[in-house]
């Protein structure tokens, strides 16, 4: 039987290391802002934004990350940083930190005609004498 119910956790996964992290949506919120860029500002107990920091920390920007939010399925992008929130008027152990994620699109044959090459090769000519 499928469920119909929405979960309650955001899920984030490194492609590249099937590596995964769970968090709890009630300390998100999500925008989506110009050039396709997403943001997840995520306000929640120190313990558990160390455990997202650590998730992030050695993630090369550009790496492909899937986001899972309430189980509703994957969305593919690509890690941009995170970022210091601005708010801080918040208790001892509440932290605020910014997820910027930008929509992975696999280019199209179109697109890909359309780029243009950074180096040319020439083969090189060897007399015989």
């Amino acid at each position: 039987m499928v469920s119909s119910e929405i979960e309650s956790y955001i899920k984030f996964t490194k492609i590249n290391s099937g590596d995964s992290i769970k968090i709890e949506q009630q300390y998100v919120k999500l925008r989506e802002g110009q050039n396709k860029i997403m943001t997840f500002s995520y306000k929640a107990p120190i313990f558990e934004m160390i455990e997202f920091e650590r998730f992030f920390e050695d993630t090369p920007t550009s790496e492909r990350i899937n986001v899972d939010i309430g189980g509703t399925g994957d969305i593919g992008a690509q890690f941009r940083g995170i970022i210091e929130g601005k708010e801080k008027n918040y208790s001892q152990n509440i932290d605020h930190k910014i997820l910027l994620l930008e929509e992975y699109k696999c280019p199209s044959k179109e697109d890909l005609k359309k780029i243009k090459p950074t180096s040319h090769f020439v083969k090189r000519v060897i007399k015989d004498n």
